[in-house]
């Protein structure tokens, strides 16, 4: 649920851009480090093109987003487990998160836990960023939905070190609202939110209060029940008072693709390929964003839906009373795509 790429560009001061040439040979220079990733990303389509196991039942691939949050939860008794690697092509900084996502009693409720290590070239410096912990409510619907919102609240503990540029310095708070909204061959993600931090720590040891605003939107064409085009928009608005230059915008657009290889088992595997670009105040910023998504049923995690309805279908024909099962949608698929 922390965007990777905010907290590039949030401690990774910009480089500079000078005027445009018009000479047409940047213009190359840009394109080319960017054919490998293209190449890996038609590999990646071919690939889950093909089918690799059965799960018939199953639909599209709903969520997995990249920068911007879906309005999914978890499924009941389905546990995700979401990699991310981002490397700014412009700085050298490299980021690395995971994240763990649990359902807590159905769907309607959801915890889960960011870690983060990143890479600076300018202080020279790698370690361990901050930990965020999560709850998100499933307020409307679910991935079966047509439109879903799900609130996001997260407690920001400083396990970095800021002097170092590796962590904000103090805990904070983090709201996000998602709204997904589902028609025809295509799922639109709409966010809102922000960041606050009352005593945030610049790398040169000021200290002062940190508040961010972040809106986004995205488009995904389900172009394949395995296989996702995705584009999103980023922006984010930073203020921190802690002496000067404490203020920043950065803008960024995301293309990417997204495939999905199911395994016998309940195991779903969701790899995914992005080229973060900045434009306006973060004009001449690129990165290569991976992401690798593996969610699979768990028994700690409680029964899956599938699960509450062989047992529902077993005790109607023994005639044994049915009790209810929080959330678990008895005519639903019984394993939808994971959530970030």
């Amino acid at each position: 649920p922390v965007s990777i790429m905010q907290l590039i560009l949030m401690f990774v001061p910009p480089s500079p851009c000078g005027p445009r040439s018009s000479n047409p040979a940047p213009r190359a220079s840009l394109v080319d480090p960017l054919m490998p990733s293209l190449r890996l990303a038609v590999t990646l389509a071919a690939l889950a093109a093909t089918p690799l196991s059965a799960r018939p039942e199953d639909g599209p691939i709903q969520d997995n987003s990249f920068l911007v949050e879906e309005a999914y939860n978890q499924e009941p008794g389905v546990i995700q487990h979401i990699s991310t690697f981002t490397r700014s092509r412009t700085t050298g900084a490299w980021a690395y998160s995971m994240t763990e996502e649990w359902p807590v009693l159905g769907q309607t409720h959801q915890l889960s836990a960011t870690f983060t290590l990143a890479g600076l070239p300018a202080p020279g410096a790698t370690g361990m960023g901050d930990l965020a912990l999560n709850y998100r409510l499933q307020a409307i619907g679910d991935g079966e939905s047509p439109v879903a919102l799900a609130p996001r609240l997260s407690l920001l503990l400083p396990t970095g070190d800021p002097s170092r540029g590796l962590g904000a310095g103090g805990a904070g708070l983090q709201v996000n609202v998602p709204l997904s909204v589902a028609f025809s061959s295509f799922v639109a993600h709409s966010n809102a939110g922000g960041t606050y931090i009352p005593s945030a720590r610049a790398p040169g040891g000021s200290q002062g209060r940190l508040a961010s605003f972040a809106i986004g939107q995205s488009l995904v064409w389900l172009a394949h029940r395995q296989v996702n085009f995705l584009v999103e928009v980023l922006y984010t608005k930073t203020d921190l008072a802690a002496g000067p230059g404490g203020r920043s915008e950065t803008l960024t657009l995301n293309p990417g693709l997204r495939a999905a290889f199911d395994f016998l088992g309940g195991l779903q595997v969701v790899p995914g390929l992005g080229v973060p670009i900045g434009f306006g105040p973060s004009r001449g910023q690129t990165a290569i964003f991976l992401y690798l998504s593996l969610e699979h049923p768990f028994g700690p995690a409680g029964p899956t839906a599938e699960d509450s309805r062989k047992r529902s279908v077993r005790e109607v024909a023994e005639g044994e009373p049915v009790p209810p099962v929080a959330n678990a949608d008895l005519g639903a698929s019984p394993a939808r795509p994971a959530s970030p």
